[in-house]
């Protein structure tokens, strides 16, 4: 089974068709795929729509990750824990615990942020 957390620039880019996901489309579509969203993508998202930087619908977002039968993924104190250890090598605080959780879970991270990659192998950019 292929276990992804998509970062949330990688779930935006997918369902506002982005050719930056190009790589990635199938992937998710695979029978043997779990494509997972993660509660802090969506905080992440409310923050930035309220705030004027983001330009979307949480609901209509909220609705097309459930037509594509994608998982929420809750934040554990477990993740908590394992965002306090990372390095500092980042400096957005969403993406470390995107990250954070993506290596206690494990699940395959996929971002369009290259810098992530020096965390961890289950780091994929795209």
């Amino acid at each position: 089974m292929n276990k992804w957390l998509l970062d949330t620039n990688v779930l935006i880019w997918f369902f506002d068709g982005s050719f930056r996901i190009d790589p990635a489309r199938k992937l998710f579509s695979l029978p043997d795929t779990q494509v997972f969203i993660s509660s802090v993508s969506w905080w992440e998202i409310a923050i930035k729509v309220r705030a004027g930087k983001l330009n979307t619908s949480i609901f209509l977002l909220k609705s097309m990750v459930q037509e594509y039968n994608f998982f929420e993924l809750p934040l554990s104190s477990d993740c908590i824990t394992k965002y306090y250890e990372l390095p500092h090598i980042h400096k957005d605080p969403f993406d470390h615990m995107l990250l954070a959780q993506a290596i206690t879970y494990p699940l395959r991270f996929i971002t369009g942020d290259s810098i992530l990659a020096e965390y961890s192998s289950l780091v994929t950019v795209i």
